[in-house]
């Protein structure tokens, strides 16, 4: 029987993402987001306007896109409660959080220069996407930004052999669903459109 229930959020399962950003004095900003989608070459960003993410990407119109993966979950918790903005929100205060100029080293990530946008990449991470603002969209207290993936970096141990295609087989990706943590590299079918569209290294549907 389904109730009706007011849910108060709806992260029903996405992508685990530390977006780098430059902030004003140059230095890179980490934090983590989990409402991201893609097509094409584009994303999709949901971010509160306050935070000093959406603050930098809307000045600086570049960020990079790191997808983490299940077993980054330690690194990506210690970031939960931290901002690079100073002044904190009345909401901040109240949740918990502070503030952290230094926020790759108080989670135990490493800083790896991009090619063509200023904020370091997270080397941790398998999968890095440098990206420029396209546009932005205000949704009152928040901001969809949409990016364009100038470069994808793909650690060479997620590809299947000999092509520019990722093996979902090898590539684990933490995922939050309502506000938890989950990542399972399991393979659990074949998917017909994989099989339509000849990609390889796929078990047959």
């Amino acid at each position: 029987m389904h109730l009706d229930v007011p849910l108060k959020v709806h992260y029903y399962g996405t992508p685990v993402v530390l977006v780098t950003t430059t902030n004003p004095d140059g230095t890179t900003n980490v934090a983590p987001m989990s409402s991201a989608w893609w097509l094409g070459d584009c994303a999709m960003l949901g971010l509160a306007g306050s935070s000093r993410t959406t603050k930098n990407i809307l000045r600086t119109g570049a960020c990079v896109l790191n997808l983490a993966p299940a077993d980054l979950v330690g690194q990506v918790d210690r970031l939960a409660l931290l901002t690079g903005e100073p002044v904190l929100s009345a909401h901040k205060q109240e949740t918990g959080y502070r503030y952290e100029p230094r926020k790759f080293e108080a989670a135990g990530l490493t800083r790896q220069a991009s090619d063509l946008v200023a904020p370091e990449r997270v080397a941790e991470c398998p999968i890095q996407l440098e990206c420029e603002l396209v546009t932005s969209h205000d949704f009152g207290t928040a901001q969809a930004l949409q990016v364009r993936v100038l470069r994808s970096h793909v650690d060479e141990s997620i590809l299947v052999p000999g092509t520019a295609y990722v093996d979902p087989h090898k590539w684990d990706p933490l995922i939050m669903k309502f506000c938890d943590f989950f990542g399972d590299a399991r393979p659990l079918s074949a998917s017909r459109l994989a099989e339509g569209w000849a990609m390889p290294g796929r078990a047959p549907a």
